[in-house]
């Protein structure tokens, strides 16, 4: 219903923000990293959403990058993973580790949120696994060579190319981020990290 929000931010709460634009004010929902990061109160922000409705709730939630928003919306899919416990994973990391803990099996990571047990972890890698492993598979079979992507036969290269589809990109897109930003000396994390900025300047979809 609402791609974003922008306006002036009037509040901010423990965890969520008020954000006034044409008169209205917002009540939206956001995760600690947006809160700490959205500016002071009187200043302008924009808050990508996603607006929650169930038989008993109503809900704005809201985040400072589509990155941010996608691994909220992947996270609610899986079973048993509802709007609290994707804002505490949010609130404890970045998407780039998100997608990093995801494709490396890292439980321990996910388990150091609060409320997120080793069950719990398990079906969030397992079923986001999944999702992408089904939809790379599909698109590298109809895929013909790109001079500007790299070979995937690279650990780090394989890692963070699976991270980004974690996070909604395509094989394509995330092959050819990887190979803008890659170099030798780089750790897997810093990879995704510089790939999601090269991202940013790719026409998809206002990212």
């Amino acid at each position: 219903m609402f791609a974003y929000i922008k306006g002036r931010l009037e509040y901010k709460h423990n965890d969520f923000v008020v954000v006034e634009t044409s008169g209205v004010g917002y009540k939206i929902f956001v995760p600690l990293s947006s809160l700490e990061a959205a500016g002071s109160v009187g200043e302008e922000v924009k808050l990508y959403t996603h607006f929650y409705v169930r038989e008993d709730a109503i809900s704005l939630y809201g985040f400072l990058t589509q990155e941010e928003l996608t691994m909220f919306e992947l996270l609610i899919t899986v079973t048993g993973i509802g709007p609290k416990a994707a804002m505490s994973i949010l609130s404890m990391m970045s998407p780039s580790k998100f997608s990093l803990a995801v494709i490396t099996d890292d439980t321990r990571t996910l388990t150091s949120v609060p409320g997120i047990g080793k069950k719990t972890a398990q079906r969030i890698i397992l079923e986001l696994k999944d999702k992408i492993n089904k939809e790379q598979l599909s698109e590298i079979a109809g895929m013909k060579s790109d001079d500007q992507t790299v070979k995937s036969d690279n650990a780090r290269v394989s890692e963070a190319i699976s991270a980004l589809m974690v996070l909604g990109y395509t094989y394509l897109e995330a092959s050819r981020a990887v190979a803008s930003v890659y170099s030798e000396d780089m750790d897997t994390e810093l990879i995704i990290r510089n790939a999601l900025k090269a991202l940013g300047g790719f026409d998809r979809n206002g990212r």
